[in-house]
């Protein structure tokens, strides 16, 4: 390797040799490390993990590639006289060990951001690299983060003396090269990068059937760059299509109760009941992380703590086999307000012309409702209040609550319980108007770093603690709420925007998709058990139908209860894959038109490659391709069904 090196990188362009070097070192550790801490997930077959390691290696150079050319660049503009001044070797030796700095900081980064989600760096952490304010905040709150800096400082000297020492830096900056001689090595650095930029991309690094493996294979700063590329994709040019108007012809027999103008794609579904519209109150609290395996109807033997929660829903209307849209909130809240599909690449919730949607805002705002979105964080974060706010809610964030209504907070927002003390207040308010109420309330406590004020419990800095103050928090909820006026003629929902982890052997793990929905309404609903086929995108619809609304609306959702046999389904997706569920079937659709279907247990989460079904497939394509062509052109806006 040495003499390849020294052919490629010698002369003025010596340093990138000793770069290289510390570059690989730094990501192979990185690399080994991760596989200890997922050791029981990771497959050991000779070939899976062999081709890991390898294919590992070669984004490790693809990506070392990249940063070294414009590094190569400079050196090759930079004259003789400029490279031998003692200015330009300070300035080069800080700009060395600000990137060997940056480089081993990121390799812890990668250590925490895969204790939390089990993937290398993806679409989330590039959502994290631009609410800084609050990312950080977690980091500080959540890790020491003092003892860090110092480690990562003590490393970046080993690494700078290891330059000195083996006289990297400085024989590369007296060495005297014309320009001609620079340039031919200049072109010789040229040629990978530019290989890469033409054919690699980080679909090579899908090598195995463990998804474990695949992670492996990349590179967590070439992961990072493709995600902020890919953060939101063109369905039409990376997805199976099919015509638009065997689609729409599809999607009709799918929906049922449907109109269809084509040639512009827009469905609307026209809902008529008969007898009298209810206006029963709506709290609808949606739990941060709230996973089905921390309840007792998924997991009976092992989880978190809800003691509260898993008698409640014995007393309310409990839908046992639901599915998240995905693995954000924001896809959570996607699903909920707007009743459609997960979207590929980054959530509606965060895509611009995102307002005046047909949404459950617009819905409950037609039925003359107070519209709130309750939230304890800043509901900037993700583009919330802009969605919410052009979605016919008024914003009650962080920013809305006085001190006296913090008893405490953290990075990401108010304690679970501030939050439905203030949701109670936005309830009074609106029954004294004289008005029936809809508070969609987005929970914060359940999230890193897992603080909480001092409630009586022992409770862990972890997802432990996390899960059990969650619980605290419902049953003091729900303590008070009986006191109020407006509490007989309320519908509680409460729903978890997305599981508490997303990682599995598989790259759509179907245990890592069930969460608890539960409607609760002592005076209204007789308590009972659904176990249909479900989605987040019914919720809404299911309320809609609880209260017998006639309405019109381009939702993608049913009503659960009058579900047959025939309508039960559910979405799933990551930013790329999307997911469609029938009985034990799953059909996944992905970026370069590829399809496959697999057979699953809900209940293990094991999953089996088979033929594809085309009817199955066709379904799945109709309804994404559909909903996609709606929203890009504008077809889901409440002023396209006034046409």
């Amino acid at each position: 390797m040495d003499n390849l090196l020294s052919k490629i990188y010698n002369g003025r362009y010596r340093t990138l040799a000793g770069f290289l070097k510390i570059f690989l070192v730094i990501s192979l550790i990185t690399r080994i490390v991760l596989v200890a801490k997922s050791y029981q997930n990771v497959s050991f077959n000779p070939l899976d993990f062999s081709l890991s390691i390898l294919l590992g290696f070669f984004f490790d150079i693809i990506t070392f590639c990249y940063y070294a050319l414009p590094l190569a660049i400079i050196i090759f503009l930079t004259p003789s006289v400029v490279a031998r001044s003692k200015f330009y070797k300070g300035l080069c030796w800080f700009f060395y060990g600000l990137t060997i700095f940056i480089w081993i900081f990121n390799a812890f980064s990668e250590y925490f951001f895969w204790d939390e989600f089990e993937v290398r760096f993806n679409f989330i952490a590039v959502d994290y690299l631009v609410y800084t304010n609050e990312v950080i905040g977690n980091i500080v709150e959540s890790y020491s983060i003092g003892s860090l800096i110092a480690i990562v400082a003590c490393l970046t000297m080993v690494a700078i003396f290891w330059l000195a020492k083996n006289n990297y830096v400085d024989d590369s900056l007296k060495s005297d090269t014309t320009y001609l001689s620079r340039l031919k090595n200049l072109l010789l650095i040229a040629i990978l990068p530019l290989f890469a930029i033409l054919f690699v991309n980080i679909n090579w690094s899908r090598i195995s059937n463990n998804s474990y493996n695949n992670e492996l294979a990349k590179n967590g700063f070439y992961s990072l760059f493709e995600a902020y590329k890919n953060n939101q994709l063109d369905y039409d040019r990376f997805y199976y299509t099919i015509d638009d108007k065997s689609a729409n012809d599809n999607v009709k027999v799918l929906m049922k109760d449907s109109f269809i103008s084509y040639p512009s794609n827009n469905l609307i579904y026209n809902y008529k009941n008969t007898g009298e519209e209810k206006r029963y109150n709506v709290m609808f609290i949606t739990v941060e992380s709230l996973s089905g395996e921390y309840l007792e109807y998924i997991n009976p033997a092992d989880g978190y703590e809800m003691p509260f929660l898993n008698q409640l829903v014995k007393k309310g209307l409990f839908f046992t086999n639901l599915y998240a849209n995905g693995t954000r909130t924001v896809r959570g809240l996607e699903a909920l307000n707007l009743s459609i599909p997960p979207t590929p690449g980054t959530s509606v919730v965060r895509r611009p012309n995102n307002n005046n949607l047909f949404s459950s805002g617009w819905l409950f705002h037609q039925k003359g409702y107070d519209n709130k979105f309750i939230y304890g964080g800043f509901g900037y974060f993700d583009n919330m209040n802009t969605f919410f706010s052009g979605n016919y809610f008024q914003i009650v964030d962080r920013s809305n609550y006085s001190e006296d209504e913090i008893r405490f907070a953290n990075v990401w927002g108010t304690c679970d319980e501030d939050s439905y003390t203030r949701a109670m207040k936005e309830a009074d308010q609106s029954c004294k108007a004289g008005k029936p109420f809809f508070n969609f309330i987005l929970t914060t406590s359940n999230h890193k770093p897992y603080t909480f004020p001092e409630v009586g419990l022992k409770l862990n800095k972890n997802r432990s603690g996390g899960v059990r103050y969650t619980d605290y928090a419902l049953q003091k909820f729900f303590e008070d709420a009986p006191k109020h006026a407006w509490f007989k003629n309320t519908l509680f929902v409460i729903i978890g925007d997305h599981c508490g982890s997303s990682a599995g052997k598989s790259e759509m793990p179907i245990l890592k998709y069930q969460i608890p929905c539960l409607i609760y309404a002592p005076e209204l609903i007789q308590p009972m058990q659904v176990d249909k086929l479900c989605s987040q995108v019914d919720v809404v619809p299911t309320l809609a139908g609880i209260m017998n609304w006639s309405y019109e609306s381009t939702f993608f959702g049913k009503n659960i209860l009058t579900m047959t046999p025939n309508d039960e389904r559910a979405f799933i997706g990551t930013y790329q894959k999307l997911g469609y569920i029938k009985g034990n079937n799953l059909m996944v659709l992905s970026p370069q038109k590829k399809f496959a279907q697999y057979s699953f247990d809900r209940y293990t989460g094991d999953m089996k490659e088979m033929k594809v079904e085309e009817q199955l497939k066709t379904n799945a394509v109709s309804i994404y391709q559909i909903a996609e062509h709606m929203f890009i052109n504008g077809l889901n806006k409440v002023d396209s069904l006034k046409k």
